[in-house]
């Protein structure tokens, strides 16, 4: 019995040193391949970072620069010049959103649509506002009812009660009563009685201390 164990071991064992002596000749047959291979995802890595560091980064602080431009103009409530820049100073939102693709050309979007929108451009607020992406909370939730708000403005109020309820479904303890309210409004002008009272509802159920609370109260019944 013993020399049987033994002797399997020492099969184990060729087939380990075979195993090991057949992966050393591939490694040294192919080693200009391998080496290859490693200096190829070594150059991708450098890439990776060459952009990050050269291309990106800049970019990015270029158009928070340009940004904080049109955000002046913004303030001062000169939509114009915030959305469409002038030949002195502002790029305007428009152009930063046209030109970049990242964080800052989507908040460049955002801007550009709340501009549009208070120029009385709905149709074009609705451009900006519907490809604008974000994954800060209040951020989706304001372009959303901005967007409802601008349907209700060009007489799409089934797709502005659909912003509403979105926004309704987001959570947002100041936006979402508020979003539910217009939605139970846009409800009640197309006729959906009972869709106005199941948001009215939701109002008192999920924002019961919320100003938008009182109003439900009045018309939930």
């Amino acid at each position: 019995m013993a020399k049987n164990s033994t002797k399997k071991q020492d099969e184990q064992l060729e087939n380990v040193q075979e195993a090991l002596s057949t992966s050393g000749r591939w490694i040294e047959e192919h080693q200009n391949l391998i080496t290859w291979v490693i200096l190829g995802i070594l150059a991708i890595a450098l890439c990776i970072w060459l952009v990050r560091a050269y291309v990106l980064e800049p970019k990015k602080e270029q158009a928070s620069n340009e940004n904080a431009v049109a955000m002046t103009y913004f303030m001062q409530q000169d939509y114009e010049t915030a959305l469409n820049g002038n030949d002195d100073d502002c790029m305007g939102f428009a152009a930063i959103a046209d030109k970049y693709h990242n964080q800052e050309g989507q908040l460049a979007k955002y801007c550009a649509g709340v501009c549009s929108y208070q120029l009385g451009n709905y149709d074009e607020a609705i451009g900006y506002l519907k490809s604008y992406s974000t994954k800060e909370k209040s951020y989706a939730a304001a372009s959303k009812q901005l967007l409802g708000d601008a349907y209700v403005q060009t007489d799409q109020l089934e797709k502005a009660a659909q912003c509403f309820e979105q926004v309704g479904a987001m959570k947002h303890d100041v936006l979402s009563p508020m979003s539910l309210l217009k939605a139970a409004r846009a409800y009640e002008a197309l006729g959906q009685k009972e869709a106005a009272k199941k948001a009215y509802k939701a109002i008192m159920n999920e924002y019961p201390q919320s100003e938008a609370a009182q109003t439900a109260a009045m018309f939930a019944e």
